[in-house]
């Protein structure tokens, strides 16, 4: 059982430790709104993480494989992001600091409700995690109730390294003046408009 918790820690913070979309974002609001939108993203993102890891282990991975779903979830993600990249982008040409609108991530239950939508909307997380418990599986890792230590691993795992990330960009907030403010909001922005494109290209190319 804490072998399988440890290797649960391990596969969460490290899949949410990769660059993606909703790591940008948590950069993004955690700059513009503070720690407690930074931390409400990661806690969207951990619970995603770990639904998605508990239907990757019951081999809901393979739904994916009918067109119909793979091109609903893949165009669906696609919009999510290239919306939020969208917003992030026009937040980049504001010029006074905190000048955010109320459609924004301007409270952490706005921010947690936004991250579980955004996370959830993306097919390539439970297609990420699918890969993982087959690989797991297959190596014998997984075994009888080891794998709720696991899932329960991979939620705190996840978790744990989006408040290490919160928590170092909280810290360096208080360095970022309005200027930098708005090229965070660009890089974000226009990070999230290319994942976006991405996926939705890659949906019907595939």
């Amino acid at each position: 059982m804490i072998a399988a918790l440890l290797i649960g820690l391990g596969l969460g913070a490290s899949v949410a430790a990769q660059l993606g979309p909703m790591s940008l974002l948590t950069i993004r609001s955690t700059l513009r709104n503070g720690a407690a939108v930074g931390l409400a993203i990661g806690a969207g993102i951990a619970v995603i993480d770990t639904l998605y890891a508990a239907a990757g282990a019951a081999g809901a991975g393979v739904v994916l494989s009918f067109e119909p779903v793979r091109l609903a979830a893949g165009l669906t993600g696609a919009v999510v992001l290239l919306y939020l990249g969208a917003r992030t982008l026009w937040s980049a040409f504001r010029i006074r600091l905190g000048g955010e609108t109320g459609g924004e991530l301007a409270t952490p239950r706005r921010a947690f409700v936004v991250a579980l939508g955004a996370t959830a909307s993306n097919p390539l997380t439970i297609a990420s995690w699918a890969a993982v418990f087959a690989a797991a599986s297959t190596a014998g890792a997984i075994e009888g109730s080891a794998v709720f230590a696991l899932l329960a691993g991979v939620g705190l795992g996840s978790l744990g390294w989006m408040v290490l990330l919160t928590s170092g960009v909280a810290l360096a907030r208080r360095y970022v003046g309005d200027r930098m403010l708005r090229a965070v909001d660009g890089v974000a922005g226009v990070g999230l408009l290319g994942f976006g494109g991405f996926l939705a290209l890659h949906t019907l190319r595939d």
